[in-house]
C-alpha cells in the first residue's frame, strides 16, 4: 500500500487545482454527419428548478377522489396530485406536446381523462398544441385523438353520464385564420369529431357548458379575436363573438344577446358559470367596453340578462381570464377569477376579495368539488393552488417546477450559477450543484430581474446580475437598483417586454442593452452610450395573418425592436443585432457605423431570436428566426461564412411545425451547433447541415434559449425551468472529424470514433473522460429534506464515464481505474490487461448487488441509492466511478444522515482517490481500450497536497486495518475503525492531531488483539 501512495503522489495534485479548458480547431466533417441516437442514448437532461409553479390554466378535480387532481400547464405537461397537492407528478413528458390549456375528467368514469393542447389565450407570449388527448388510465397512458389544426383549446367538457360524450371549444390559430374551430362534438370518445357549431375562420370557441340538469342542453361562447406580431396593442377582436345555447345536444344553436353587450359595444371573450342547484341561474363574465363590460346573471336559463356587477377589478383584463364558478348548492355564490379571485354571497352584486396578492397571482381557472364545496382547485399564473376549507388556506406553488423561464445565461463561480426571469414570478438565480445533495430552496433565490428578462451575471464581480431594461442585483447585499439608460419612457425608445442584455466575451467591462438603438456601457450601468441608430424596418406594414383585422391595424403605426444582440467573441468591435421585424445589422468598428446584411428570406415580422457569432471564425454567424406570429410554425436557422453578404438556410431535420427560438455554437470544436425550438434541442454535428433531436429524456416544452458552459448544455424552458445536459464530450467526440476517421478493418483504433453516417467502426468505444473535480456527494449534517420536498438533481456524484458497444456483449465487460503510473503506451490500439498493482477500482458487468436485508434497516428502504451495474447492452452507456477506492469490509453498513430520496449509498465508504492523473480501462470480449483521465480537487478546498497526502495514508491504513479486523472478527474494534474512517475522510481537509492518535490507539488494539488470537 505505501508504495502505491508514493506512485499516486508523483502524479498528484500540484497543476490540477485549477479550471480550464482547450479548444480544439478541427475543420468541421463536410460527409454525412448525422449519428445513431444510440451513440448518446444514455445522455440525461437533469432538472434543476426552480421550484414555483408557471401559468397553469387547465384544472380539473375528482369529485369521488377528493384528494385527486389534474393540471394543465402551458408549455409545462399534465400534472396530477393525490395528496390534496402536497406534491404533485407529471403524467404526459412522453407526449410530443406540452402546451396545454384545457382538463377534464369524466364525471362517470375518473380513469377517463381529456386533455386540450395549445394554452388556450389570446396574449404576446404562447405557445399552441397539436388537438386532443385522452386517458382511459388515469394518465398512465395517453392517445392522440386529432383536432390538430385547433392550436388551441379553451375548453373541454365530458356528459356526466357517458364519459363518450365530449364538446370541445376549439379556439383555433392564434396569430392568423384557419377553419378547424368552433364547438367540437364526440359521441365515440374521440375517435371522431363533428363541428357543431361554427361562424367562420376568424371566429373560435372559447368556453362551452353543460345544463348541470340535462346534458343536451349546452351553452357555448365563440371569440372573435386575433394577436398581431408587435408586442403592445397587438390584441383585436371582431363582430362574431357570442353567447350560444343549444337544447338538442348541440345540433342546432341560438344566440343568446338579450340584456348583453352588443358588437358596437365592443363584445369580445365571455366565460360561463352554470349555477349546479338551479340551472336557470347562470353567470356571465362579459368583457366589452369600460360601459358595458361586466358579470352579468340570467335567472331564466339564459334568455335574458342584468349586469349585476361592473367592477373593473373583478371583470378587468377578461381576455385573460373570465372564468366564473357557481358554489353547487347555493347559487347565490359566485367566484370569479382575475388577477385576484373574487367571491360574492348576493348574487354578484358585490365581490370581496377570496385569494390574491400584491403583483397578481393571475388566476386563470377555478374547479369546486360538486360534492363538497369547501374543496376546490385554482389554476392560476403562479401554478395550481388547492383549499379543503372553503379558502381558509391553500396548498403551495412552490412544489411545482413548471417555471416559464424567457432567457438563461451562466455565471463563472464554481459550481455555475444559472439566472433567468421567470413569466409572472420575478427572476431565479439557481445553483447548478448543491452541496447538499440536492437542488432544493437552499439553492434558488431571485436576482431583481422583471419576469421577462434577460439576466447577465457580471463575469468579473460574482453575485452581480444585471437583467431586464436594465437593473444591478447584488447578492451580498440584496440591493436592486435601476441603471437603465432609459429612466422614465418617452417616445425616443421603444421596447418589447424581453428587451435583450448581454456582456461582451472579450472585454468583460462592457455590457450591451437594446431598445429600437444599442446601448453600452462600461462601467455597471453608471452611465450609456448610444452605439447605434435605429437599427428596425422604417415601416414593416401589417402582415396578411392579420387578415380581417388589417385595416383596423393599419389605423396606427407599428415599429419593431432590437431583439438579438450578438457580440463577436474574436473582435471586441464586431457586433451583430437582429430585429423582431426581421432585420439583422453588423458592425465592424464598434458601432460607428453599421451594415444592413439581413438574409433575404427574412420578411417583415419575422423576428430574429438569436444571433451566435462564431468562436472560430469573424466572418461566421449563425441566427435563428420565428415566424410564428404570423401565423407560421416553420423552423429558420442561416448561416453565414461571409460576414452577411450570404446566408445559407439551416435546418434539414427539424420538425416542421416548431419555430426556432435559440442557436448556439459550441465554443470548443467547430461545427458543432445546438438549437432549441417549441419542441425540442437539436444537435448538428456539421455545421448545421443536417440536424438530429437531443431531446433525450426532455419533455417537449418550448426551449427558449441554451447556453454551453464548459463541458454543459444549460436551457431554458417556457414551461419547465431550467435543465442541464451533463458531459456533452462524447457529442463533440463525435465531432471531430478526419483525425478521427474509421481505422482499417481488424484494427481496434483505440474505440476512437468515426466520420461514418453510422456513426462508428467494429470495435467498442471507450469515450476520453471531461476533466473531473473530486467534490462531495452531500455535505449535509441535519436531518435529510423529506422526499415530499421538491428538489431538483444534482449531477452525478463522481467522474463521468462514456462507452459505446455495438453489439451486446458475449461476455461480461470490466471498467478498470488504474493510477496513474499504469502506462499509457498502448493507447491509440487494443492493450492487454493492466498491471492489477496500478488497480484503483474494478467493475464487471457480472458484479451482484450488495445483499440487502431489510430487517436490519432501521428506515424503510426508499432511501437506499439503486446499484450502479455496468451495461453490457447494445448501444452508448454512461457509467458513474465515485472517485473512491472499493468499500472496506465492514460488519455494519448504514445510510448516513447526508441521505437522499432512493439516492443514498449505504456507508463506510471506500477511501477517495487523490487528485492526479490516472487511466480508465474499458475490457470487452478480451480487448481493452483505454483513454487518461484528470481528477482535480475541488477548487474551492484550501487543502494543499500535503494534506491530502497525509489524509489518503491515514485513511488507506485505516482501512488495511479495516479488513484485518473483519477477517479476524473484531466486530467492535471494525465498527470503531468505520468511525475513525469517517472522521478522517469527511472534510476536504488534513486529519486532525487527535485524529491521527486515535488511529495509531486503534492500531495497538488491533495488534494486541490479533497477538491474542495467536
Amino acid at each position: 500500500m505505501k508504495a502505491l501512495v508514493a506512485k499516486l503522489i508523483v502524479f498528484a495534485m500540484v497543476s490540477l487545482l485549477g479550471v480550464g479548458m482547450v479548444r480544439l480547431n478541427a475543420d468541421a466533417p463536410k460527409a454525412d454527419a448525422t449519428y445513431d441516437p444510440a451513440l448518446f442514448q444514455e445522455m440525461r437532461w437533469r432538472h434543476i428548478g426552480p421550484f414555483r409553479g408557471g401559468r397553469t390554466v387547465g384544472a380539473a378535480g375528482v369529485a369521488q377522489q377528493p384528494n385527486v387532481f389534474y393540471i394543465g400547464v402551458n408549455n409545462g405537461g399534465v400534472w396530477t396530485t393525490t395528496d390534496y397537492g402536497l406534491t404533485w407528478t407529471p403524467i404526459f413528458d412522453d407526449q410530443p406536446t406540452q402546451s396545454i390549456g384545457a382538463v377534464a375528467v369524466a364525471p362517470s368514469d375518473p380513469n377517463v381523462v381529456y386533455v386540450g393542447s395549445g394554452e388556450g389565450l389570446q396574449r404576446p407570449d404562447l405557445s399552441v398544441g397539436d388537438g386532443i388527448y385522452k386517458s382511459t388510465d388515469a394518465g398512465r397512458t395517453w392517445t392522440h385523438l386529432g383536432l390538430g389544426e385547433a392550436r388551441q383549446i379553451g375548453t373541454l367538457i365530458v356528459d356526466p353520464r357517458d364519459p363518450n360524450r365530449v364538446f370541445v371549444a376549439a379556439l383555433g390559430h392564434p396569430y392568423g385564420p384557419n377553419g378547424e374551430r368552433g364547438v367540437f362534438r364526440s359521441v365515440d370518445g374521440g375517435r371522431t369529431w363533428q363541428r357543431v357549431l361554427y361562424k367562420d375562420e376568424n371566429t373560435g370557441a372559447i368556453d362551452v357548458a353543460f345544463d348541470p340538469a340535462n346534458a343536451q342542453i349546452v351553452y357555448a361562447a365563440l371569440w372573435a379575436a386575433r394577436q398581431a406580431p408587435w408586442e403592445y396593442n397587438n390584441a383585436y377582436t371582431g363582430a362574431t363573438s357570442g353567447l350560444f345555447k343549444s337544447i338538442d345536444g348541440g345540433d342546432t344553436w341560438q344566440p343568446l344577446t338579450r340584456g348583453l353587450p352588443t358588437v358596437a359595444q365592443g363584445l369580445s371573450r365571455i366565460g360561463i358559470g352554470i349555477a349546479p342547484s338551479n340551472p336557470r341561474r347562470i353567470y356571465a363574465w362579459v368583457t366589452a367596453s369600460r360601459e358595458a363590460a361586466g358579470i352579468y346573471r340570467s335567472d331564466d336559463a339564459g334568455e335574458s340578462w342584468t349586469r349585476v356587477n361592473d367592477e373593473a377589478r373583478v371583470w378587468g383584463r377578461g381576455d385573460d381570464f373570465a372564468n366564473v364558478r357557481v358554489d353547487p348548492a347555493n347559487p347565490d355564490i359566485v367566484y370569479a377569477a382575475n388577477t385576484s379571485t373574487y367571491k360574492s354571497i348576493d348574487g354578484g352584486r358585490t365581490f370581496s376579495g377570496f385569494k390574491g396578492a400584491p403583483g397578481g397571482d393571475d388566476y386563470h381557472t377555478i374547479w369546486i368539488n360538486p360534492a363538497n364545496a369547501a374543496i376546490m382547485l385554482i389554476a392560476s399564473d403562479q401554478g395550481a393552488t388547492i383549499t379543503v376549507n372553503g379558502g381558509q388556506t391553500w396548498s403551495v406553488w412552490y412544489n411545482q417546477p413548471t417555471a416559464q423561464m424567457f432567457h438563461v445565461a451562466a455565471d463563472n463561480r464554481f459550481p455555475y450559477w444559472l439566472y433567468g426571469g421567470q413569466q409572472e414570478s420575478g427572476s431565479a438565480g439557481v445553483a447548478s450543484r448543491s452541496d447538499y445533495g440536492e437542488i432544493s430552496f437552499r439553492e434558488w433565490h431571485p436576482v431583481g430581474v422583471e419576469e421577462y428578462g434577460y439576466a447577465a451575471p457580471d463575469p468579473l464581480h460574482p453575485g452581480i446580475v444585471f437583467g431586464g431594461k436594465v437593473t444591478r442585483y447584488d447578492e451580498r447585499t440584496g440591493d436592486v437598483q435601476n441603471v437603465g439608460p432609459v429612466v422614465i419612457r418617452d417616445e425616443n425608445d421603444r421596447f418589447d417586454r424581453t428587451a435583450p442584455i448581454i456582456f461582451s466575451p472579450v472585454d468583460p467591462h462592457v455590457l450591451f442593452f437594446a431598445s429600437q438603438r444599442l446601448y453600452k456601457t462600461i462601467n455597471g450601468g453608471r452611465s450609456w452610450t448610444i452605439v447605434s441608430g435605429d437599427l428596425t424596418r422604417a415601416n414593416p406594414g401589417v402582415p396578411r395573418s392579420l387578415g380581417i383585422y388589417t385595416a383596423d391595424a393599419s389605423k396606427s403605426a407599428h415599429r419593431g425592436v432590437i431583439y438579438a444582440i450578438g457580440p463577436s467573441p474574436k473582435d471586441v468591435n464586431l457586433i451583430w443585432v437582429g430585429s423582431d421585424d426581421g432585420l439583422v445589422h453588423a458592425t465592424r468598428d464598434g458601432g460607428a457605423h453599421w451594415t444592413d446584411v439581413t438574409p433575404k428570406e427574412l420578411t417583415a415580422w419575422s423576428k430574429v431570436t438569436q444571433i451566435d457569432p462564431s468562436h472560430f471564425d469573424p466572418n461566421t454567424a449563425y441566427v435563428s428566426v420565428s415566424r410564428f406570429r404570423v401565423d407560421e410554425l416553420t423552423p429558420l436557422v442561416f448561416r453565414t461564412h461571409d460576414g452577411g453578404t450570404t446566408w445559407t438556410k439551416i435546418t434539414h431535420g427539424m420538425a416542421d411545425n416548431a419555430p426556432v427560438n435559440v442557436v448556439r455554437e459550441d465554443p470548443i470544436v467547430k461545427g458543432l451547433l445546438f438549437a432549441g425550438t417549441e419542441r425540442d434541442v437539436y444537435v448538428s454535428f456539421d455545421d448545421g447541415d443536417r440536424w438530429q433531436p437531443l431531446t433525450l429524456n426532455l419533455p417537449h416544452s418550448s426551449v427558449r434559449d441554451l447556453v454551453v458552459h464548459g463541458d454543459d448544455l444549460a436551457i431554458a424552458t417556457h414551461g419547465r425551468g431550467f435543465w442541464i445536459l451533463d458531459d456533452i464530450t462524447p457529442l463533440r467526440q463525435l465531432n471531430r472529424g478526419p483525425e478521427r476517421a474509421a481505422p482499417p478493418s481488424g484494427v481496434a483504433d483505440n474505440g476512437r470514433l468515426s466520420n461514418r453516417g453510422a456513426g462508428l467502426s467494429a470495435p467498442p468505444v471507450l469515450f476520453k473522460p471531461q476533466i473531473a473535480y473530486r467534490l462531495r456527494r452531500n455535505r449535509n449534517t441535519d436531518t435529510p429534506l423529506p422526499p415530499e420536498v421538491p428538489a431538483g438533481q444534482n449531477p452525478p456524484d463522481g467522474v463521468i464515464i462514456n462507452y459505446y458497444l455495438p453489439t451486446d456483449a458475449a461476455g461480461p465487460v470490466t471498467l478498470e481505474i488504474l493510477s496513474g503510473s499504469a502506462s499509457l503506451s498502448g493507447a491509440g490500439s487494443a492493450s492487454p490487461s493492466g498491471e492489477r498493482s496500478n488497480l484503483v477500482r474494478r467493475y464487471s458487468s457480472d458484479d451482484r448487488p450488495e445483499p440487502l436485508n431489510e430487517k436490519e434497516l432501521t428506515v424503510p428502504a426508499y432511501w437506499i441509492r439503486p446499484p450502479r451495474v455496468l451495461a453490457s447492452s447494445k448501444g452508448m452507456h454512461r457509467f458513474v466511478w465515485d472517485y473512491r477506492y472499493p468499500p472496506p469490509e465492514a460488519f455494519q453498513r448504514d445510510l448516513p444522515i447526508s441521505a437522499i430520496y432512493l439516492d443514498t449509498p449505504r456507508e463506510p465508504l471506500g477511501v477517495l482517490a487523490p487528485p492526479g492523473t490516472y487511466v480508465v480501462k474499458l475490457t470487452v470480449g478480451g480487448r481493452s481500450f483505454t483513454e487518461p483521465l484528470t481528477l482535480k480537487m475541488d477548487p474551492r478546498a484550501s487543502i494543499g497536497v500535503a494534506g491530502l497526502t497525509r489524509q489518503f495514508m491515514l485513511a488507506t491504513k485505516i482501512v488495511d486495518m479495516m479488513h484485518r479486523s473483519y477477517v479476524a472478527k473484531l466486530t467492535d474494534l471494525n465498527n470503531d475503525l468505520a468511525t475513525a474512517l469517517d472522521v478522517v475522510e469527511a472534510a476536504d481537509r488534513a486529519p486532525t492531531i487527535q485524529a491521527a492518535t486515535a488511529v495509531a490507539n486503534l492500531e495497538r488494539r488491533l495488534n494486541t488483539a490479533l497477538r491474542q488470537r495467536h
